[in-house]
């Protein structure tokens, strides 16, 4: 989904791990958006929204969570934002000018202001009082990847079964009744970002409008805005659950909801700051923090497959001292650069290969720094094996022998045809929408993405923001200034141990660096799991998240 990149510099590098990152399939035209549904006999009535492209789909369903019976209603469908606030102000929730705004468009659609049709699936409770019911809006990540990973593996009331850490055979794949929905505590809606799954982008210059930082977090706080408006839940609990590239769009989304008091905001999956990611560090000289942030992973990852050259009986403490040598002596080493004395370097090499199983003069030709790829590539390669990148306990045969780093992530070949088979079968069956679209699995696929990482800071000089950030992405001001604004706002942070796309001691690190007063570090609680990126992958690691995530909710959605 994303690489750590200075602004403007690292483009290529951001697109190449955003492909690996957030799984695609074969890359397709982008459609023209026609969501009418084909005759089916059993389709139910839908009631037409203004929009005479779309048609929202309601439908029924119950779910068993915990021992209770929880019925709802579904809501597929669809609500347009505009690409500025005073565009956004003039539009219905069918994208039209509203009938008071004076607006005219041009008769060449493509001459238009930008707008985003973004694609939503609600469930609500039935027979909820909507002021007391907790309201969850739930998003991938990528950047430009939908949101049906969390909506077919994590809290939705369906879910798709995959052997963990195989490669499982073909269709037909497994989609059940999930007792690990979050219906038993929240409503929950999930949102695909603009030109992803079936959202779609429209208008002149549409791409810079939602292809970037701040263009996208600004979509997801009107798409909330008017969400909270159409369905008169401004009075509910609120909360964000972002994934992956999710987590700093909600740090921005947080802070663009200033007039919004959240109660809650759950990380899965961490990295705000992107100079922090073990993809691509050495294009980076200078800043070592990413080998010692990922080095815990390694020592995980190490410690799974029984590659250490002595192996620790029980996981937690081992990685407790991990994480301590890795802010210690580990990071002491690097800043020294070149000026890291002969013998020292010796030293910490040594205890690397301890860590991490590598070879010592492995790990010495690297001058002590590993990224994420080679390390993939190298645990396993007296195996000829490589093992995963979104869940380093994934492993499949070695692409290319004689490559420095890992060319591909077992994980994402193992699991992304099931999730894309589960979306796809469930929004016709179920939910009974979208019969002539093409879900698209990557933004890239409509032909018009590129990313845009600048960054506008918020709440500088007593105003709406400051100038662009001119680092590496860095959004840890953002949820840092929401967390001063709203000193009441809670964080769940959460990971899995095997994550080489966001090491979790990254996530970590992150959050004991906001620029707030130490006293609010109360207001974050940690959760990590034995699994990887995606830790909803594992039924025994679901089934504990549910139980946190629910405990978190519970506890704050009175405001205390």
């Amino acid at each position: 989904m994303f690489t750590p990149r200075h602004a403007g510099r690292l483009l290529p590098a951001l697109l190449a791990a955003a492909a690996v990152l957030a799984p695609t399939c074969r890359i397709y035209a982008q459609d023209t958006p026609d969501d009418k549904p084909a005759p089916h006999a059993d389709r139910p009535h839908a009631a037409p929204s203004a929009d005479a492209t779309t048609l929202d789909s309601t439908t029924e369903g119950s779910v068993t969570v915990g021992g209770q019976s929880i019925a709802y209603r579904a809501v597929a469908g669809t609500i347009t934002v505009g690409g500025t606030d005073p565009q956004d102000a003039t539009l219905g929730f069918d994208g039209k000018p509203l009938p008071d705004s004076g607006v005219k468009l041009p008769d060449n659609p493509n001459d238009a202001p930008p707008t985003a049709r973004m694609f939503y699936v609600a469930y609500f409770k039935k027979d909820a009082a909507a002021e007391h019911r907790p309201i969850l809006f739930a998003y991938n990540g990528g950047p430009g990847s939908p949101t049906m990973w969390l909506h077919m593996g994590s809290f939705g009331p369906k879910r798709v079964v995959t052997p963990d850490t195989e490669h499982k055979e073909g269709a037909p794949y497994s989609i059940v009744s999930n007792p690990y929905s979050i219906l038993d505590v929240a409503d929950i809606v999930f949102i695909d970002a603009p030109g992803t799954g079936l959202s779609r982008t429209f208008g002149k210059n549409k791409a810079d409008a939602f292809y970037g930082v701040d263009g996208d977090a600004h979509a997801f706080e009107r798409f909330i805005r008017r969400f909270l408006s159409k369905y008169d839940r401004w009075n509910s609990p609120k909360y964000l659950f972002g994934e992956s590239y999710g987590t700093p769009r909600s740090a921005v989304l947080a802070a663009d909801l200033n007039s919004v008091d959240l109660n809650g905001v759950i990380l899965l999956s961490q990295i705000l700051s992107f100079d922090n990611s073990a993809d691509g560090p050495q294009e980076n000289p200078g800043v070592d923090q990413p080998y010692a942030l990922a080095l815990p992973t390694y020592a995980a990852t190490a410690w799974y497959f029984h590659k250490l050259p002595s192996q620790p009986g029980a996981l937690k403490p081992f990685l407790d001292e991990v994480q301590h040598f890795a802010l210690t002596d580990y990071m002491a080493a690097l800043l020294q650069g070149s000026e890291l004395p002969a013998a020292q370097k010796q030293a910490i090499a040594e205890k690397l290969h301890g860590y991490t199983g590598l070879p010592t003069d492995y790990i010495l030709r690297a001058n002590l720094r590993i990224n994420g790829g080679e390390f993939s590539k190298t645990l396993k390669l007296d195996e000829t094996t490589t093992i995963g990148r979104l869940d380093t306990r994934y492993q499949g045969p070695d692409m290319d022998p004689l490559s420095q780093s890992t060319s591909y992530d077992p994980q994402s070949d193992a699991i992304t045809s099931a999730w894309n088979t589960a979306i796809n079968s469930y929004l016709h069956n179920d939910l009974k929408y979208a019969f002539q679209s093409t879900y698209l699995m990557s933004a890239r696929q409509g032909g018009d993405f590129s990313w845009n990482m600048d960054h506008r800071l918020p709440g500088r000089f007593g105003g709406g923001g400051g100038g662009s950030h001119e680092q590496g992405t860095n959004v840890m001001t953002d949820l840092a200034y929401r967390m001063k604004s709203n000193p009441k706002m809670k964080v769940f942070l959460a990971g899995g141990h095997y994550d080489l796309a966001t090491p979790y001691f990254e996530g970590i690190f992150e959050m004991h660096h906001l620029p707030m007063p130490d006293s609010l570090q109360s207001n974050i609680s940690y959760h990590y799991y034995e699994a990887g990126h995606m830790i909803y992958v594992n039924d025994e690691v679901l089934k504990q998240f549910h139980s946190d995530v629910a405990g978190f909710i519970k506890s704050t959605e009175s405001g205390q």
